[in-house]
């Protein structure tokens, strides 16, 4: 980028000692942490004051820095959206009489919802316009749209902070009225039992944001009078509640890293007492859907590290009554199933590409959906009845937009239901090449990489490539189609998706191996891509670029202290990135619930590895990469003091003279913004960034 009369901002030092096994690490920025009652009070203190100025001071950088980029940002903005149909619409699904349509107007940032009774012509009923509700708010997040049994009544779920912090309400949908009953402080979710007049739903931990309890609400009651029917003490596990799909159980489930536990309840005795299923048991996961006389479980039993498929008479639920269904398989991770009246559907994954296999129930069928493209993306959803031949899927690739199919089970035949449009006219599948390469990790691994560029694209050592990948909670990111990557593949960039360790890409293995005691596996995967990358003259450092976010953004951290030399630029998005700091601290949000994804430091061992890789505790003077790191003033998952705090040490030791910036959403959380456009603009902020690195900026 151009160099420029900007002086970076330089935030003052305040030496904060923190001492953990007799090891003391200095903490000069230790300051700019903020509580929430901080950041949200009227009358600010002083330190609120002063944390806000600083980003206010690194988002005037930013923008000083880029002035010369906001012409082309803004067409590149426009370019994106100009690919997607404004008015577009979901293709309708039917559940207990209803189609559900969520669809967008011309210009408008947010969906409309709303469903035709019994057939599609008929007169549309609007449940909520999502514009509307908007109005007046920076930031507007409606979820847990949850339909009554009898049709009449909506729990819906409001954010408007970005803190996942839900207000649960109740429309009545024959009148429109919105009732009194608020609930507060929620995850969004919520259940109805079968009597349409009792809701469940799940309270957080209104500091660390633990999903602890459920509570039980009755329609027309204030909710200081619910119910508390569970209360997750464990601070290593969270909670949640929902409906089985045959609609005839409450499913209260309990989860961490490594474990899980359900309870159950009859939907049409909400005054009934829950009944476990399994209780938890270390290293014992398992999920449950229910069908006839049984429960169906998939679970890692019996050291069924790929998952299989038990069932269990539902009178008789623990384990030893357990049998096999879909027995384990070495080569294939069982990741889903879908249960039919006449058939079972299962979402398997095998040398990294998903499958979907129809089996009948009777026996007489077992087949796998056919899938032609070396490397795609294939999942199942949307699948509410139950007494149907119909399945319905999405299908899409690097090169193939993405489309929804229903598929008939018993004649064998699909119809596409709907394909992505790429408006803009210039978009043709076959100008795009699409193939899957499988670089040697140092311990001998093969580690897959998806790429994607244009056919005109000549591949050298001249030729910019952006690698991506995320690596963590076995998270497996798919191989599917992007309007807004368009934009860097027409003006001659390569994509790359590293599947590193930390997927689920080669099966729960190829997760655990990159986690706990494991977790550099996931860095050195993506060094060793990189590598193998320039090796094989598809790039070279100078045109080598690399993203991730949130997990991601750790593992930007950590290959910029390992191989500063290897990238051109780096964008971290909400980069989780004060390892230490955070895992050490219980009140904040995750920290406990992650204790066996990265290890407690409070044991040393842990201490001492976490330590070794922490981006934030690594920083040493050195030469960085050209780099963009991005966050939100009310992210709930990464605090936005992580990235901050990493910024000003970096502008504080590194050596040479390669731009650092940093952008800081005042306004949002995580996920960034909430409206469609404005998410756009955040993603041509950062291709931009890139794209002024290899100097492609067009007037």
């Amino acid at each position: 980028m151009k160099n420029t009369d900007a002086k970076a901002p330089i935030a003052e030092k305040q030496a904060k000692e923190l001492t953990v096994h007799g090891d003391t690490r200095i903490d000069n920025y230790f300051w700019m942490r903020l509580t929430d009652e901080q950041k949200t009070a009227k009358n600010k203190d002083e330190q609120t004051n002063k944390v806000e100025t600083y980003l206010e001071a690194e988002n005037t950088y930013f923008d000083k820095v880029t002035a010369y980029t906001k012409d082309f940002q803004e067409n590149l903005f426009q370019e994106m959206k100009g690919r997607i149909k404004e008015d577009d619409s979901s293709v309708p699904y039917k559940n207990n009489g209803y189609f559900y349509i969520t669809r967008f107007e011309k210009g408008k940032q947010y969906p409309i919802y709303s469903r035709k009774k019994e057939h599609l012509e008929a007169p549309e009923n609007i449940l909520f316009d999502v514009n509307e509700e908007a109005q007046g708010h920076e930031y507007f997040q409606l979820g847990g749209l949850n339909i009554s049994p009898n049709n009449k009544l909506a729990a819906f779920a409001v954010d408007t902070v970005s803190r996942r912090q839900y207000v649960i309400r109740i429309k009545n949908l024959e009148t429109g009225e919105v009732y009194k009953d608020e609930i507060k402080n929620t995850t969004g979710g919520s259940v109805w039992a079968n009597d349409n007049k009792t809701l469940y739903y799940t309270l957080k931990d209104p500091v660390t944001l633990r999903s602890e309890k459920i509570f039980k609400h009755v329609l027309g009651t204030d909710a200081s009078e619910d119910v508390e029917i569970f209360h997750e003490t464990d601070e290593t596990f969270g909670t949640y509640v929902y409906k089985t799909k045959s609609k005839k159980y409450i499913v209260i489930g309990c989860y961490n890293t490594v474990s899980s536990e359900f309870r159950v309840l009859s939907a049409d005795n909400p005054d009934g007492a829950f009944k476990i299923i399994q209780p938890r048991e270390r290293d014992l996961e398992y999920s449950i859907s229910h069908f006839d006389n049984s429960f169906y479980i998939l679970t890692n039993k019996d050291d069924a590290t790929n998952f299989k498929l038990m069932k269990t008479p539902v009178e008789k639920t623990s384990k030893e009554h357990w049998v096999d269904v879909i027995p384990h398989r070495e080569n294939t991770l069982l990741e889903d199933i879908s249960i039919f009246k006449e058939y079972l559907v299962l979402e398997e994954r095998t040398n990294g590409l998903s499958k979907i296999r129809i089996k009948r129930w009777d026996g007489s069928k077992d087949e796998y959906l056919p899938f032609d493209e070396e490397t795609y993306s294939a999942s199942v959803y949307a699948n509410p009845e139950f007494d149907t031949d119909i399945i319905r899927y999405s299908y899409n690739s690097f090169t193939t937009p993405n489309s929804v199919i229903d598929y008939n089970m018993r004649e064998r035949s699909k119809e596409i239901k709907k394909e992505q449009e790429v408006l803009g006219g210039t978009f043709d599948k076959s100008n795009y090449k699409s193939e899957r390469v499988w670089a040697t990790a140092r311990d001998g691994e093969k580690v897959a990489i998806s790429l994607v560029y244009h056919k005109d694209t000549k591949l050298s050592k001249d030729t910019p490539l952006l690698q991506y990948a995320y690596g963590s909670y076995g998270y497996t990111i798919p191989d599917g189609f992007s309007t807004t990557r368009l934009s860097l593949l027409d003006r001659g960039f390569v994509y790359a998706l590293a599947h590193i360790r930390g997927s689920q890409y080669l099966g729960r293995e190829w997760y655990e191996d990159g986690k706990m005691l494991h977790k550099k596996n996931t860095f050195n995967d993506f060094v060793d891509c990189s590598k193998f990358l320039i090796d094989n003259n598809y790039t070279s450092a100078d045109h080598l670029y690399a993203m991730g976010g949130s997990a991601g953004g750790l593992l930007m951290g950590a290959i910029v202290n390992m191989n500063p030399e290897l990238y051109n630029g780096i964008v971290a998005a909400v980069p989780f990135v004060d390892v230490v700091s955070t895992m050490l601290d219980e009140s904040i949000p995750l920290t406990t619930g992650e204790f066996d994804e990265w290890g407690n430091p409070k044991n040393k061992k842990y201490y001492d590895y976490i330590l070794s890789y922490s981006p934030y505790d690594q920083v040493e003077a050195k030469e960085y990469p050209n780099m963009l790191v991005t966050t939100g003033y009310f992210d709930s998952q990464v605090q936005y003091w992580e990235p901050a705090k990493w910024v000003a040490k970096l502008r504080d030791v590194k050596t040479g003279d390669n731009v650092l910036l940093m952008h800081t959403n005042m306004d949002a959380g995580h996920g960034g913004a909430s409206g469609r456009f404005d998410a756009l603009k955040e993603t041509a902020r950062d291709y931009t960034f890139f794209l002024a690195l290899e100097n492609k900026l067009e007037k």
